[in-house]
């Protein structure tokens, strides 16, 4: 079984980025983007309507980190301490060596390749760190972006469920990705 310990937490650099703990201190900025209706578009989540919401989301993120059942990242750039977007494992089968990865970035920082490394960085320390043996993304066949994302890194289609799950106001499909560690 596996065993992830997040303690201390590991901070990741890349080129451009720096993937930090989450603190109270982000609540404002990640409040701003999880309350933007675009953002949220296919995340299948609350929108925070409240400072509250998000101060409460910081919350659940640490209460994931200190069960070990879960690590999200603050994704800032390396010259910046600024909340931009957030990444991470959610869902860890400790059981199974496999965990789901969700991502969001701040528009304004999109279609730069920031994701990009994020997406390398936490997949390298998901296999090699770890010890996953394999990564799950789940996406609304709309969300071109993150598809396109997730091919570019080697992800394969496992599936494509139809009308899976309620999502704001209909039924919506749901494509799931994954990825195995190299052996």
């Amino acid at each position: 079984m596996l065993n992830p310990v997040f303690t201390p937490f590991p901070v990741l650099t890349t080129e451009r980025l720096l993937l930090r703990r989450f603190t109270q201190d982000d609540a404002a900025d990640l409040f701003e983007m999880r309350a933007n209706e675009e953002v949220m578009k296919y995340i299948a989540r609350p929108i925070c309507k409240t400072l509250d919401d998000a101060v409460a989301l910081i919350d659940v993120i640490d209460k994931l980190l200190e069960g070990n059942d879960g690590i999200t990242w603050c994704i800032c750039l390396k010259n910046s301490n600024k909340y931009i977007g957030s990444i991470g494992f959610w869902r860890i089968e400790k059981n199974n060596h496999r965990a789901e990865i969700g991502y969001l970035l701040n528009p304004a920082y999109q279609g730069k390749g920031l994701m990009q490394e994020a997406v390398e960085a936490v997949i390298r320390y998901g296999f090699e760190v770890i010890g996953l043996h394999s990564v799950q993304a789940n996406v609304q066949p709309e969300n071109a972006g993150s598809v396109n994302l997730l091919l570019k890194n080697g992800f394969v289609k496992e599936a494509h469920f139809r009308e899976d799950h309620w999502h704001k106001d209909h039924f919506a499909d749901t494509m799931i990705f994954s990825l195995l560690t190299k052996h």
